[in-house]
């Protein structure tokens, strides 16, 4: 096997849309490869490396820059560093990828009201509510990606189905190796889904 090549995945999306789900079911994927993988979560990394910071504009900005960080020195030293945030800010990934460098961004696209029908924790309806303030979707804008290397709608696709395509772009960048017949056939598998969805039949 050739020499691991550091990359960071970058999950931004909407509170609710998936990035955590998904970036855990990439990491179970890379892992069984053999691979180095490290996961930051929003909340694993308030709970340590930024817990001095509150939810206002500049401090989760500050936030990222963090992460950034820490995601520069895994990327350099070869590790795949999976990022779930849900970065509302376009200047703010910007800035990210051109600090990382091997920078990969997935878009999990879902629609605010299958979100809100997610919403464990109920911050959606305080947010709503007037309870939360600067609250993503609701109070506050999220800026959707506008060149993303990936995007999942992850209201219409299963968790496997999202995680295929996102194991199979990597490899498309050369991030991944091919695995043997394993690739090629989601690949044909996910066009033949796209083509009957451009058609109407599912």
């Amino acid at each position: 096997m050739a020499e691991q090549k550091g990359f960071t995945l970058w999950f931004t999306g909407l509170s609710g849309s998936g990035k955590t789900t998904l970036a855990k079911a990439v990491e179970r994927e890379l892992r069984q490869r053999g691979l180095k993988v490290e996961r930051l979560d929003g909340d694993i990394v308030r709970q340590s490396l930024t817990r001095d910071l509150g939810f206002s504009k500049e401090d989760r900005d500050k936030n990222i820059e963090r992460v950034t960080f820490v995601a520069k020195l895994l990327t350099r030293n070869g590790v795949a560093t999976l990022c779930s945030f849900i970065s509302p800010y376009r200047e703010v990934r910007a800035r990210s990828r051109a600090e990382i460098g091997n920078f990969v961004e997935v878009y999990c696209d879902c629609p605010l009201e299958t979100c809100i029908e997610r919403d464990v924790k109920g911050l959606y309806k305080k947010a709503l509510n007037g309870e939360i303030e600067n609250f993503t979707g609701v109070s506050d804008p999220y800026e959707p990606p506008e060149n993303p290397e990936i995007v999942v709608h992850t209201d219409r696709e299963t968790v496997e189905e999202s995680t295929a395509i996102i194991l199979r772009r990597l490899t498309e960048l050369g991030y991944l190796e091919a695995e043997a017949g394993e690739v090629y056939s989601e690949e044909e598998e996910t066009a033949v889904e796209e083509r009957l969805r451009a058609l109407g039949y599912i």
